[in-house]
């Protein structure tokens, strides 16, 4: 693709790909690319247009150079913010996680995943003290100065709720230390386990309701 050069003329670049999701409408697209501009040796820009009826809107493509000299995908210009809608189970369990974990989210949509990681840790340990302080309000002060990975050792007694939180919680004290132990995971792992805990705690929570209004005839 030929880009623009601001200077005069024009660049033959090599992209390795076009943007897949609209960062404003969040649906996956093949985006119209419209132009580009070349801003130095080792990145461009290209403008895109959603092809969505309900959308249309115009969105950056940001590209960087590799070592074999093409440009590949490094990001989009940030577009609108996106938000995740918990259960009233879990909004009801802990309102806390919900405002930290949307407040990662965004921070995401803004690029900060350097940080995101950290922020993702203080939901789970939020998620995980308010479950059991739910479920043993009796040792609520106990629960809140206890490290979360005893937490999850000790009082945690559903074994799907342990294991994926206790892998949730390794990658998140991943993200705050300077050598990763888990160097083959990443940030889409570590919320792919919280949301495994989120659906299990939900599946907990769900079956005592019924057991709860629907008890056995005698």
């Amino acid at each position: 693709m030929t880009v623009i050069n601001p200077a005069g003329g024009g660049v033959d670049r090599k992209f390795d790909k076009t943007p897949n999701e609209c960062p404003h409408c969040h649906r996956t697209i093949l985006p119209q690319s419209l132009s580009g501009v070349y801003c130095n040796e080792s990145r461009s820009e290209i403008f895109f247009v959603c092809v969505h009826p309900e959308c249309q809107r115009g969105f950056l493509g940001i590209y960087v150079k590799n070592d074999a000299g093409v440009h590949c995908l490094k990001e989009t210009s940030i577009g609108t913010l996106t938000t995740s809608e918990f259960t009233s189970n879990i909004l009801n369990l802990s309102p806390k996680f919900d405002s930290i974990y949307n407040q990662v989210n965004q921070a995401e949509c803004f690029h900060l995943n350097e940080i995101a990681g950290i922020g993702y840790r203080k939901a789970i340990e939020f998620l995980i003290k308010d479950y059991l302080i739910s479920l043993h309000p009796e040792k609520t002060e106990e629960i809140k100065g206890k490290f979360l990975g005893s937490c999850i050792k000790d009082d945690v007694k559903d074994a799907r709720i342990k294991a994926v939180a206790s892998r949730a919680v390794w990658l998140g004290n991943d993200e705050t230390h300077y050598v990763r132990i888990w160097e083959s995971k990443d940030l889409e792992d570590l919320k792919k386990l919280i949301e495994l805990t989120l659906h299990w705690i939900e599946m907990e929570k769900l079956t005592e309701e019924y057991l709860k209004h629907m008890p056995e005839k005698k």
